[in-house]
């Protein structure tokens, strides 16, 4: 038989090559032998899945900063006045405040923590602050009175939580936000103390005349760069410090952190205390705002904190944040909040459009933690 007729018989009806096992004779088979592997489609479909939760977990790192852009774009549409300079000064003006607290907050928790006496603590403060200011005329000791009171109200947070082995830090900070609140309004006999040092005044509600584009007066707060400075200082010391590392640390598994010899109890009151004092920032420029010293000026000033780092994507079991998201979130509550106002919306519906956003902020972490626990299963079936 020829060559060509040998071919012939191995071919396939239809002409399509046999598959079949190769011959075990010495012989010379021209043929396509195909071995199938059946782990393949299953690694192929565990690589899909991978993928698929890798650039869901990236959307919804980013999703705060999409949703901030989403609602400017909405409010510039649906007013002709909100991208003006004037108004976008005063959205910024407006959440200095919250972005300073909520920098506080965030350190918190990241620990697991949260502290509910922020608002207080910023009351008393400007309090102390203005108190100092008309009785000794000094800028810098009414300065460092408010700053000192704000960061020891802050470390006796710290101090009751872990040296007192309270089971949750919402005891302690519970019990200062009327503590605190208590006694700004007895210092203050329940009135307002007009005046503040003009430092505090320039901070609070000055306006930077060198940037154009605002009128003689200008537009740009002095208030942002306040903001972007503490901003700035808090990234630095979470990514750079290996007090930043002990944090996170301590948040993801304070168990581990202990273990590794970070000494969580004072990584504790510390983060308490810097959040005091950031709550001080935020009563200077609270102050300035007003020209004065409230004992009320800070009231529910605490939930728009915690809202602002939640809304900022940070999750409460701790562990998880960023600056950038933190102030994004207080971003988001300043320009609903006045969208809504030059929309002449019910102040009413403003916090309940809060409320919804921090409901779908905190299932957004919900989620986020399921794809990641599923993330993980993938890659660990992925390596066997």
């Amino acid at each position: 038989m020829s060559r060509i007729d040998e071919e012939h018989e191995r071919t396939a009806p239809g002409g399509a090559a046999s598959t079949g096992p190769a011959p075990t004779d010495g012989g010379t088979s021209t043929g396509t032998s195909v071995i199938l592997d059946p782990s393949a489609g299953q690694r192929s479909r565990r690589s899909v899945s991978t993928g698929g939760i890798t650039l869901t977990l990236k959307a919804l790192e980013v999703g705060p900063m999409v949703i901030l852009v989403l609602l400017v774009v909405v409010m510039a549409i649906a007013s002709d006045v909100f991208l003006s300079l004037e108004n976008i000064g005063n959205v910024l003006k407006q959440s200095a405040v919250i972005c300073v607290l909520a920098l506080g907050q965030l350190l918190v928790i990241l620990t697991r923590g949260i502290d509910l006496s922020v608002g207080s603590n910023l009351s008393l403060s400007a309090v102390v602050g203005a108190i100092v200011w008309r009785d000794y005329g000094s800028a810098f000791l009414s300065v460092l009175a408010a700053l000192a009171t704000a960061t020891i109200v802050g470390l006796i947070n710290g101090v009751l939580y872990v040296k007192g082995r309270l089971p949750h830090p919402f005891i302690p900070t519970l019990a200062m936000l009327t503590a605190a609140s208590g006694l700004a309004l007895y210092l203050a006999h329940s009135k307002t103390i007009q005046g503040v040092p003009p430092f505090v005044n320039e901070i609070g509600s000055g306006r930077i005349a060198s940037i154009p584009g605002g009128g003689p007066a200008g537009w740009f707060p002095t208030a942002a760069i306040v903001v972007v400075f503490m901003a700035v200082l808090v990234a630095v010391i979470t990514r750079r410090l290996v007090w930043g590392r002990w944090i996170y640390a301590v948040g993801g598994s304070p168990e581990a952190a202990l273990r590794n010899g970070i000494p969580v109890g004072g990584v504790l009151i510390s983060v308490y205390a810097v959040c005091g004092l950031l709550a001080g920032v935020a009563a200077l420029l609270t102050m300035g705002k007003g020209n004065a010293g409230s004992p009320t000026a800070g009231s529910l000033a605490e939930l728009d904190a915690i809202a602002a780092v939640i809304i900022g994507g940070a999750s409460f079991l701790g562990g998880r944040g960023t600056v950038l998201n933190a102030i994004t979130g207080a971003l988001i509550i300043a320009v609903m909040r006045n969208g809504f106002n030059l929309l002449g919306v019910d102040p009413n519906w403003q916090y309940i459009a809060t409320g919804v956003v921090i409901v779908v902020a905190v299932e957004l972490d919900v989620v986020r933690g399921r794809l990641e626990s599923r993330f993980r299963g993938l890659q660990a079936a992925a390596a066997e």
